[in-house]
């Protein structure tokens, strides 16, 4: 089978591989739908942000949102079949603990990541245990179904955890992939959505996805424009999708007293002022990573009954002899939600 490898330094190598095979309690998938996330530009850098020692080697296929059909179950697998249609939820864990039994497996203290410990979606095949394949609605495509974990699975878990309802105006900093997921769930809720950004495209994006104002943090204050927006109180709750540092003052910023704050996007050190953002505003902060696997039904249900038009999130699609381009053009921003169709 065909397969991409990330060995660093901007480096992405397409080689052939055995197809690989199920052990017991394992499935076979025949990827129909890999998509690229900004973590996976830390592995392409040679710096992955999750993974124990295998990750950023060169020797693991990346691709943690993935979805297919069944190609092949090993022993002891009930309740899949070959042609069952699927995602794949990223997070391997040791099936015993409280959080692999909540269906936490990220949560694991073992856990392993798909795409960063174990070979991930981005070849022809992949094999994950039967437990991590979650089955996908006949009215959803496979591209959509890769999609609704990562993106839509995170933001549908955080939002509800969040409680975002129709009463609610939600600033989403960060209109990337993950702040774009943000803007479309949060409209499915009900929610008056601000959308935070310093890209022209992004933006743009924001407004075709149903964003009710767009804010320019390059030439304005973020903070002051989305208290001028309401009334001076604040946004009731903000979505932090950027992972940079401005960005995550900014929520904190506009966040009204008695708001709410999820920091979703990904980063490795931020500097703040817990006084006077959170301490005297009696401000809610989540961390929101992921989703639970027992989530998943729910998740599938909302994409299908709000008609999420999941796919308006994919400017490009690649094949796989094309990996090079694809992570070239991720990296340069030249894409935003871009995906690999073996």
């Amino acid at each position: 089978m065909k397969a991409v490898l990330l060995p660093g330094s901007g480096r992405v190598d397409v080689v052939e591989r055995q197809d690989p095979v199920p052990g017991p309690g394992e499935a076979l998938v025949r990827v129909r739908a890999s998509a690229l996330c900004r973590s996976d530009m830390t592995l392409y850098d040679g710096t992955p942000i999750v993974g124990g020692a295998a990750a950023g080697k060169g020797a693991i296929v990346p691709g943690h949102e993935a979805a297919g059909e069944i190609a092949a179950v090993g022993s002891g697998v009930v309740g899949l079949a070959p042609g069952d249609r699927v995602a794949v939820h990223l997070a391997l864990g040791c099936g015993h603990c409280r959080w692999c039994l909540r269906g936490y497996r990220m949560l694991c203290a073992a856990w392993r990541c798909v795409g960063f410990d174990v070979d991930g979606g981005d070849a022809e095949y992949l094999v994950v245990p039967a437990v991590n394949c979650l089955p996908i609605l006949d009215a959803m495509s496979f591209d959509t179904a890769a999609l609704s974990t990562d993106m839509i699975g995170t933001q549908y878990s955080t939002q509800k955890r969040l409680g975002v309802s129709g009463n609610d105006t939600v600033a989403v900093f960060g209109i990337g992939p993950m702040g774009a997921a943000a803007i479309l769930v949060a409209k499915a809720r009900g929610a008056r959505v601000l959308a935070v950004d310093i890209l022209d495209t992004r933006l743009a994006m924001a407004a075709k996805l149903g964003a009710d104002a767009l804010i320019d943090s390059r030439v304005v204050d973020p903070a002051s424009q989305i208290r001028e927006l309401t009334g001076g109180e604040g946004a009731d709750m903000g979505l932090e999708c950027s992972g940079s540092p401005a960005g995550q003052n900014a929520a904190l910023d506009a966040a009204r007293r008695f708001g709410s704050v999820a920091f979703i996007g990904e980063s490795r050190s931020t500097t703040i002022d817990p006084s006077n953002q959170f301490i005297r505003k009696l401000l809610t902060v989540i961390g929101a990573w992921y989703f639970a696997s027992w989530e998943y039904p729910e998740i599938a249900d909302f994409i299908i009954a709000h008609d999420l038009p999941v796919e308006q999130l994919i400017t490009h699609r690649f094949s796989l002899d094309q990996a090079a381009e694809a992570f070239r053009m991720f990296h340069a921003r030249e894409t935003e939600k871009a995906i690999f169709n073996p």
